[in-house]
């Protein structure tokens, strides 16, 4: 059975899911922002089949979200590594890390600190220009013209 794909939709979002949206993906990717590179090592710390790996890797690269390179030293050894655009993805996985551990607890144990600090790191929020943080109650969904697309919350 194939993955649905949303081409004929005209929806931001589901470009952006055509790319990276299903979970395998996107576990690849924070897999890949822990420093997993090669192919190996993807599956042993995923647990994810041989074919669905190269199916994800391969779509990843495909969109360039990730790149694989030559790392061999002894014969032919791929690593892959995140693009610009796939560290751009980033404050995805932390914000859906974080919606995680408000609804459903930590369950990996894993604790995101600020490298410099040595502090936690702050919720992902969605702000406006002046830095403020903004409920969905707060937004406006407007077309290309300005007019409003529906109401929101």
């Amino acid at each position: 059975m194939s993955r649905k794909r949303f081409d004929d939709l005209d929806c931001s979002l589901a470009c952006a899911l055509n790319e990276v949206g299903d979970w395998w993906s996107l576990l690849i990717i924070k897999q890949a922002m822990l420093g997993t590179r090669r192919f190996v090592d993807f599956q042993r710390n995923l647990g994810i089949a041989k074919n669905i790996l190269v199916d994800r890797l391969s779509r990843l690269l495909e969109n360039e979200v990730l790149v694989r390179f030559d790392a061999g030293e002894h014969g032919t050894r791929y690593e892959y590594r995140l693009t610009e655009k796939g560290r751009d993805l980033f404050t995805v996985i932390i914000a859906l890390r974080q919606w995680n551990l408000r609804w459903n607890g930590n369950k990996d144990g894993m604790h995101l600190i600020d490298q410099n600090s040595g502090e936690p790191i702050s919720e992902v929020a969605v702000q406006n220009a002046q830095g403020q943080k903004l409920s969905i109650r707060d937004v406006l969904f407007v077309d290309e013209n300005g007019q409003p697309l529906e109401q929101a919350g």
